[in-house]
Order: structure tokens, then C-alpha cells, then sequence
């Protein structure tokens, strides 16, 4: 192996291209002005969507960044400029706002879009490598990301400024996150499939077996009804209740044990004189984390859900909460 291919030569070069990148972004965060300023404020005054637009590399880039605008409350999406002067220009209006990202500020396709844009009155936001350049000229704010030169030894692949222009995106939409008041439940709705989401949407009575699967008896049992139950039920206890439906206990597979260990023959014991009263429970409209919080302090497997009037209306295992991945 020569010097650039060799095991050192590989590590070097890998560290130096992340440290390139790392003070290209250091630099932008140093250079950052008003023109921050003023493009979060058009952001935030869009009546419609934030249409992000770039070719190349830039097009990549700006696909990203739309996501993360949009799953952070700013609704956005990604034109490519050539498919924009193509029919795709017609899903721009006057109500929304264009990022156009280029780093040249010369890309021939954006450039030519661009005065259709400006005559609809449609607000652009560029993001160029310099304060004068064709795109920049016509934008309502300019963002400059220059960086002193690229990543590649070549100085030639868009990587410094392709990485300042992606933090530059995050920054933008998270000012905006900032300023609408964006939190977790907020960010929860735009992931529904993911952990997240599943944690800050999803409640107990979404996860909770009820009906036949709920295991039950009445305090007047004998603590072999009781074991038939939990046996039928498969949740490895039942829940006590009294006449009026109101849990009074709960006695699981462990208590069994412990009462075989203790007294050996359970046959001619009540239920009520072993369960354990006051259990902990949850409602069906609680968050199940939260369900799956109160499981983690009491060292418990299963939770009894109650009404408003302590009555039992469901029940839920652990495995219900991994099911669900909640947990």
C-alpha cells in the first residue's frame, strides 16, 4: 500500500475530512448574522408551504432538509428545479416560501425558475457560497455558507459545504420549532410509527385486554377460583372485586407460590384473606409510558385498570406494553 492507502493513511484521512467539516461549521456559526434573522421570520409568516429547491448534491441537501422542516412543525416539501421547469412550478404559490440552495448561486436550472418565482411574489431564501452571485441577486435574503475549501483532497466534491448547508437547515428548523411553541406530543404526531410516537400517543386503553381476556373474581372466592381464573386468563393474576365491581385486590402467580411455600394446602382459603389490598392501577386513559413507569417502581408484571369510581375495566401485562412497543 502506498501512503494515501494505507491503514494510517486511511485513519488520517478520515479524521481530517471530519474536522474539515466540523470548523466549516464552526465558521458558518461564527459568520451567522441578520440574514438569519429575516429568513426565520419569512419562515414563520408562510401562509402556505416552504417549497425547498437544489440540483445535484444541493437537491439532496434540500430534500433533507424539507423533512426536517416538516416533522418539526414547519409544512414543507422538495421541488427538484429541473422537474420545476417542467409543469412541477405550478405547485409553487404566492402563499409560500422557496429555499433555493445552490452553492455557485449559478445553477442554470434554479436561475431559471427563478423569475417566475419572483413575479408570483413568492419570497425565496437562497443559500449560495457568497453574498454576490446570480441567485443571491434575486433572493429576498441571501444565506452565504462559503467555506474555505472542501473536504476532498480535490477540493472538488461538495463535502464542507454540503454539510454546512445541512446544519444550516437544521438551524432554520429548529428556530422555527422554537418559535411556534413545537414539543414532544407535537413532534409525536408527526411520528406515528415511531418510538416516540407510539410513547406519547399511545394510552392504556389502546393496549389493555378487557371483556373475556379480563381476569376477575369476586372477593367471596376461594383462592382455588382463584387459580382457575389466572390459569384460564393466561396474565399470571386476577383481579378482586367486590359486588359492586369495585377492585378490592389482586393476587398473582407469586402470591400463589408464597402461599403454597407458607401453608401448603390453599384448597379451604378464601381470597380475601390473602390478595393483596390497594393495588396499584391506572386508568384507561393514561399514557401507557406511564403504565409502564408505575410497573417499573412497584417490581410488578400487571397493572388493573379502573374508572373514575374504582371499578375494573381492563388489565395490562408487561408483554402488552412490548407488544405495542411502548417499551
Amino acid at each position: 500500500m502506498n501512503g494515501t492507502s494505507s491503514t494510517k493513511g486511511i485513519f488520517e484521512l478520515g479524521k481530517a475530512v471530519l474536522q474539515a467539516e466540523a470548523q466549516a461549521i464552526c465558521h458558518l456559526s461564527d459568520t451567522l448574522n441578520e440574514n438569519f434573522i429575516k429568513a426565520v421570520q419569512i419562515l414563520l409568516a408562510c401562509k402556505g408551504r416552504v417549497v425547498v429547491s437544489g440540483v445535484g448534491k444541493s437537491g439532496h441537501i434540500a430534500r433533507k432538509i424539507a423533512a426536517t422542516l416538516a416533522s418539526t412543525g414547519t409544512p414543507a416539501f422538495f421541488v427538484h428545479a429541473a422537474e420545476a421547469a417542467h409543469g412541477d412550478l405550478g405547485m409553487i404559490t404566492k402563499e409560500d416560501v422557496v429555499i433555493a440552495i445552490s452553492y455557485s448561486g449559478s445553477s442554470s436550472e434554479l436561475l431559471a425558475i427563478v423569475p417566475t418565482i419572483v413575479r408570483e411574489g413568492t419570497p425565496i431564501i437562497a443559500i449560495t457560497g457568497s453574498d454576490s452571485n446570480p441567485l443571491a441577486n434575486h433572493a429576498t435574503v441571501n444565506l452565504n455558507i462559503h467555506v474555505e475549501r472542501e473536504a476532498c483532497p480535490l477540493n472538488l466534491a461538495p463535502t464542507s459545504s454540503t454539510t454546512v448547508t445541512l446544519a444550516l437547515g437544521d438551524a432554520l428548523a429548529v428556530a422555527c420549532l422554537d418559535a411556534k411553541g413545537f414539543g414532544p406530543e407535537d413532534f409525536a404526531r408527526s411520528h406515528p410509527g415511531g418510538a416516540l410516537g407510539r410513547r406519547l400517543l399511545t394510552h392504556v386503553k389502546d393496549v389493555m385486554r378487557t371483556g373475556d381476556d379480563l381476569p376477575v373474581v369476586k372477593d367471596s372466592a376461594s383462592v382455588l377460583d382463584a387459580v382457575k381464573e389466572i390459569t384460564r386468563k393466561k396474565i399470571g393474576m386476577t383481579a378482586i372485586t367486590n359486588e359492586a365491581n369495585e377492585v378490592v385486590g389482586i393476587f398473582t402467580e407469586g402470591d400463589l407460590r408464597r402461599l403454597i411455600e407458607k401453608v401448603g394446602d390453599i384448597r379451604p382459603i378464601s381470597i380475601a384473606s390473602v390478595m393483596t389490598k390497594h393495588p396499584s392501577t391506572t386508568t384507561a386513559d393514561a399514557l401507557a409510558m406511564e403504565a409502564a413507569k408505575v410497573l417499573e417502581t412497584t417490581l410488578r408484571n400487571q397493572l388493573l385498570v379502573v374508572d373514575k369510581d374504582n371499578k375494573l375495566i381492563g388489565a395490562l401485562h408487561i408483554h402488552d406494553l412490548m407488544t405495542a412497543k411502548v417499551i
